[in-house]
């Protein structure tokens, strides 16, 4: 029996939606791809059903375009959503206390604040930002430094802690955390804060967020249009702000070669 249009076109958005879920497939790489972006993009009737097909299945449509293909955000509760277990995981996390979930919520914050420092870079989709293991643990703890005085002068002045940013109260138990440590066969070790930032950083290219480019500073990688998109959506979140307030991050190069302020002190 024929397929109606509808049946049809309920297929297509379907998907153009199970494109989005491979995080590595672009539509330069898949004419089928490539046709369903550009159609999500001309037809709104089909846009509407491509959004109303994720829905369904507990997501949300960032973005569909040529360079990150369609980009998609799970909602609360969804079967798709990652949660901490399973990102646990996927970056080989042996620990998956609360402690573990703030650091590497700390991590991932500070990726995407060195990925995108100004407003403008997030807004130029030319823009290609460079981040690498020493650059982010840097950033971290040099954020970890500031807050630290932060904190003591709260203390000093009798203001109490818990009224303070929510990354006030996570600086300690990255700060305890030894930098680097390898192991008996030379790796590094899994529980340095730079071991934690590498398989973070790891995670992020599996999900085609990131591309290395080399083993430099620990590991270095560049930022994907699909990762721009994401972190445009973290942008909105207040402790993304409380951590650009901070003024740790500079910009090295016009290119987008970034660093944290306080790596030339490490």
């Amino acid at each position: 029996m024929a397929l109606s249009h509808s049946s049809v076109d309920a297929e297509a958005a379907a998907r153009l939606v199970a494109f989005g879920m491979r995080p590595k497939q672009l539509p330069a790489r898949d004419v089928v791809y490539g046709d369903l972006v550009r159609r999500y993009g001309e037809d709104n009737a089909f846009k509407a059903l491509t959004h109303a097909v994720a829905a369904g299945l507990g997501l949300m449509v960032l973005e569909v375009n040529q360079q990150a293909g369609a980009v998609l955000a799970a909602t609360d509760e969804s079967v798709f959503e990652i949660k901490m277990d399973s990102y646990a995981r996927q970056a080989k996390i042996r620990e998956r206390r609360e402690t573990e979930k703030v650091l590497h919520g700390l991590i991932h914050l500070a990726t995407a604040a060195l990925g995108y420092p100004r407003p403008d870079d997030l807004a130029n989709d030319t823009y290609i930002g460079r981040v690498s293991v020493e650059q982010v643990d840097a950033m971290v703890r040099e954020a970890a430094r500031m807050l630290d005085e932060r904190a003591a002068a709260a203390e000093a002045n009798n203001d109490p802690l818990a009224d303070a940013p929510e990354l006030e109260q996570a600086w300690r138990a990255y700060a305890r955390r030894p930098a680097a440590a390898a192991t008996k066969d030379g790796r590094l070790a899994a529980d340095t804060t730079r071991g934690m930032v590498s398989r973070a950083l790891r995670f992020l290219a599996d999900q085609g967020f990131l591309v290395p480019v080399s083993d430099e500073q620990g590991g270095t990688y560049r930022t994907t249009p699909r990762y721009q998109i994401q972190v445009r959506e973290l942008a909105a979140d207040a402790a993304f702000d409380d951590l650009l307030a901070l003024d740790v991050v500079a910009v090295a190069t016009a290119g987008g070669t970034l660093r944290a302020a306080a790596s030339d002190t490490l």
